[in-house]
């Protein structure tokens, strides 16, 4: 799978160990930063991760900061995207299976590097169901979408 991931300088450390994990899974990588611990704008990076993933350029996408919250916040302003931040398990492959999120955010400051590949690999290898409540509901969520877009 081909996997976009960028980060803050709060989870460059954090983006750094996780991008030589999903080499080692045998997915390919595409690293749009930061490249370094010097403070950045996290807006740049989560921009850049939402709009390759929404332009077809990566499968899904991995965005870090220090709590998630910002960058789950900017992805989520691409039309396409269906960012999460997730902090457990569960959440990781369930906002797939149910929801259909194509970009996982994780709060560097908030999880552990074990923790946070464990987060992935749910993420990673979770499915959308199709399920009928399910696909429903991403419909709609895609109509609104449609409504506020220019």
């Amino acid at each position: 799978m081909r996997i976009a991931i960028g980060s803050d300088h709060a989870g460059y450390e954090l983006k750094e160990n996780l991008v030589s994990f999903l080499k080692g899974l045998g997915h390919e990588v595409v690293d749009l930063g930061s490249h370094s611990t010097d403070p950045v704008d996290y807006p740049d990076y989560a921009e850049a991760v939402a709009k390759e993933v929404a332009g077809g350029g990566a499968h899904r996408g991995i965005l870090l900061c220090g709590s998630g919250v910002g960058a789950c916040v900017v992805a989520n302003k691409i039309p396409g995207i269906r960012a999460g931040t997730c902090h457990d398990t569960y959440s990781g492959h369930q906002g797939v299976e149910h929801d259909d999120m194509n970009v996982l955010v994780l709060g560097a400051r908030i999880i552990g590097t074990e923790v946070a590949k464990e987060i992935v690999q749910a993420f990673l290898g979770a499915k959308f169901s199709k399920e009928e409540r399910h696909q429903r509901r991403l419909n709609k969520l895609l109509d609104i979408e449609r409504r506020y877009s220019k």
